[in-house]
């Protein structure tokens, strides 16, 4: 049986590099694990859900692995191995590419698929300009003489991604797991349902206006080497009975995987609690982390999942 003992002390010293805050928590929520095995390295069978009936601000993040520094030759490739696709729905459209807004310093870039698993349009507007069908949005912003992709989202089914500026010993990281804003459904994988998408690019805010009812909004308040910070606000409150936030991932082996280890800190506490991530059912967490100890040859660059700072307070 693989021990966990030092596990635990790498994960407080990469909690304590994090600077992760010990300060009076507003909210405690609810984490739920209804992740699911699987062989396939390209499936989201991790699924993190996050419950509350008063949360209506939060802040997310996504920082680079302890390991990054480390990390001479990275991987990101797909890797389709054991993988049956063959059922998943599919509806056709005509690929597009579009430079929604642009500046100096950042741009939103809109993608249509030639495929994608579901049918609906979703309305983007920035300023007077709106626009509609696409299945990704990249914002992009200028650092070093390149262009960096930090932020996407997926209009028709509310996924993102998120990753910080590339660290000093590689040109690029990857992109891993997912999470998801706003209240979550189920049809066929977790989705959220959004009917409208704004952005501000003055605020660096996005706005997302949900089928159902209710709105979002997300902004991004820091970007470095070493992590993203998103801004969340939810009004009103997503019902406590359906996840205001998830996390969406894939883990096949420790070795093959986005997310390995789950780690949480209790309303109050001043210990973090770890666990491997198919081991976890739930806990109440004031933050809640979900990444990688050892490097993964899956997505290895890729970074870790943050969630904290949950709040009733208005944003």
């Amino acid at each position: 049986m693989r021990r966990w003992r030092e596990p635990v002390v790498a994960l407080a010293m990469l909690l304590a590099a994090l600077g992760v805050a010990r300060a009076a928590d507003a909210l405690a929520v609810e984490a739920i694990n209804a992740s699911e095995p699987t062989l396939c390295a390209e499936k989201d069978n991790v699924y993190l859900k996050l419950q509350s009936g008063d949360v209506r601000r939060f802040t997310v993040e996504a920082v680079h692995p302890a390991y990054i520094g480390t990390i001479v030759v990275d991987r990101w490739a797909p890797d389709f191995t054991s993988c049956d696709m063959s059922s998943d729905p599919s509806f056709k459209f005509d690929r597009r590419r579009l430079t929604i807004y642009e500046t100096e310093e950042w741009q939103l870039v809109g993608l249509t698929f030639p495929s994608f698993w579901r049918p609906n349009q979703v309305p983007v507007r920035v300023g007077n300009r709106t626009e509609t069908g696409f299945h990704l949005l990249q914002l992009w912003t200028r650092y070093q003489e390149r262009a960096e992709e930090v932020l996407v989202i997926y209009p028709a089914d509310g996924y993102w991604r998120a990753r910080p500026l590339p660290p000093q010993n590689l040109r690029w990281s990857a992109y891993g797991s997912s999470f998801l804003i706003g209240p979550v459904e189920i049809e066929g994988r977790p989705f959220v349902d959004i009917r409208d998408i704004a952005f501000d690019p003055a605020t660096r805010t996005f706005t997302l206006n949900f089928t159902r009812g209710g709105s979002a909004t997300l902004r991004l308040d820091k970007l470095d080497q070493e992590r993203i910070v998103l801004d969340v606000g939810l009004r009103p409150a997503v019902a406590a009975d359906r996840p205001f936030a998830a996390l969406r991932s894939m883990f096949v082996s420790e070795g093959n995987s986005d997310v390995a280890v789950v780690g949480w800190r209790g309303k109050g506490g001043q210990s973090w609690t770890q666990s491997p991530v198919m081991s976890f059912g739930k806990a109440s967490v004031a933050e809640f982390w979900a990444g990688r100890i050892a490097p993964s040859r899956h997505n290895t660059s890729a970074p870790d999942m943050l969630f904290k700072n949950f709040s009733g307070a208005p944003r």
